[in-house]
């Protein structure tokens, strides 16, 4: 199955800072570029850390305040926080402003991959590195989110193109694929039952698909076999004389 590849979805052009950017000058490129986040990079173009606008309200966050009135003072204080609060809340540069190691991706990595590592690692950009780990592009939720733009003929077309014709080898008119606001309706008779599974599990796994309902029946289920007899293998019927008639 095709996906998107992290590599066609990434911005190229990155904002990023070195480790001994000053604070105030990372704050500007932020504001500047309307972005809420930054990677850091040594001399090498190799990814050290990732800047969010959390780190930097961290900082502002621990400023002093004016002082409390007195009726205040008896509730009890805050905890300090970790050791890696305390640092970014005295941070002068990007190196001691940042988080690290770097959660990064590299560009061939599919768009499933990227969101999966987003979601565990709960972060909003990736980093794109090259085999060396030097920085090469910027992805973010938003990015990937674009693939949920495809429209629904694209939508169409992929699914008889890459799951019924190539995967599947089934002939056009096996199968009628419906495909409204991303959701997938698949109609037909098949001649095997792991066919209609397979076919219901690829259009999930299709780019820009929300949902799929199965429509789909069999002719033959050879999910499981009667005792005795072995599974049954190879190619449906048809493909087969389709096959025979070329």
């Amino acid at each position: 199955m095709k996906h998107s590849k992290v590599g066609t979805l990434m911005t190229a052009d990155v904002v990023r800072a070195e480790y001994g950017t000053p604070f105030k000058e990372v704050a500007r490129r932020l504001a500047e570029h309307r972005i809420s986040g930054l990677p850091v990079v040594d001399d090498d173009e190799k990814v050290l850390g990732v800047i969010s606008e959390t780190d930097l309200m961290v900082r502002q966050a621990e400023v002093p305040g004016p002082p409390r009135p007195r009726r205040w003072s008896r509730l009890p204080r805050r905890p300090t926080g970790t050791r890696t609060r305390r640092i970014k809340a005295r941070a002068r540069t990007a190196g001691q402003l940042m988080s690290h190691p770097a959660i990064t991706v590299h560009g061939d990595a599919t768009v499933v991959e990227a969101a999966r590592v987003m979601a565990h690692h709960r972060v909003e950009r990736l980093p794109v590195v090259d085999d060396e780990q030097r920085l090469v592009g910027i992805v973010t939720r938003r990015d990937l989110l674009e693939v949920f733009l495809r429209t629904d003929p694209e939508i169409r077309a992929a699914i008889r193109s890459e799951v019924l014709g190539r995967a599947l080898c089934l002939p056009p008119d096996a199968v009628d694929v419906d495909v409204h606001q991303g959701v997938v309706t698949l109609t037909g008779q098949l001649e095997r039952r792991v066919e209609t599974t397979m076919a219901v599990e690829m259009c999930h796994q299709m780019d820009g698909v929300v949902a799929v309902v199965d429509h789909l029946t069999y002719r033959f289920d050879d999910s499981r076999p009667p005792p005795g007899e072995p599974a049954v293998h190879g190619l449906p019927y048809y493909w087969q004389r389709g096959r025979e008639g070329t």
